[in-house]
């Protein structure tokens, strides 16, 4: 991060909304824009802790998902599935992670149409150095106290319902 600003830019744009007639969206156009400041500063937060390891987030979201895999494996259709990316995006990961030696694929034993691609013994030790980098430089110390971590999980939990991002479970 670089030196803070003398004054918040996204309330100064929400003036200026309202100021051109805006007022209905200038609140919205506010939170929506502070959320995506957000994750920028969180996301450099991330990319940070993980730098030591060579991961970018996207590549350790696939490694610690395998970690939580009951066989060491899933097949790849079906982690692009859980982590909500396009399947070219697990396909570019997999390829980076298999060079680094993290991750290897392998023939699904019962489908062969179907490919595994599971951790590693390396990309095991690096899921779980950088699970604990990530616990206690940015989860560890969020920003949010923990009612507001709630409270967030709550806004955003219904956000994402309310636009298809998932149903609740039975």
């Amino acid at each position: 991060m670089g030196t803070p600003l003398s004054r918040d830019p996204i309330a100064e744009a929400r003036r200026n909304w309202e100021d051109h007639g805006w007022s209905d969206v200038a609140a919205p156009m506010a939170a929506i824009t502070a959320i995506m400041r957000t994750q920028q500063i969180l996301l450099a937060r991330i990319e940070s802790a993980l730098k030591p390891f060579g991961l970018t987030f996207a590549r350790y979201e696939l490694l610690a998902l395998l970690s939580f895999a009951r066989k060491g494996a899933l097949p790849m259709n079906k982690a692009s599935a859980l982590l909500q990316v396009h399947p070219t995006s697990v396909t570019n990961a997999v390829d980076r992670l298999e060079r680094a030696g993290l991750v290897a694929r392998s023939p699904h034993p019962t489908d062969g149409r179907t490919t595994l691609v599971g951790l590693t013994p390396e990309g095991l030790t690096v899921a779980q150095r950088s699970t604990a980098a990530l616990n206690s430089q940015v989860f560890n110390k969020p920003g949010f106290t923990p009612e507001d971590v709630d409270e967030l999980i709550r806004i955003l939990g219904d956000f994402r319902r309310g636009s298809g991002d998932f149903e609740d479970s039975p």
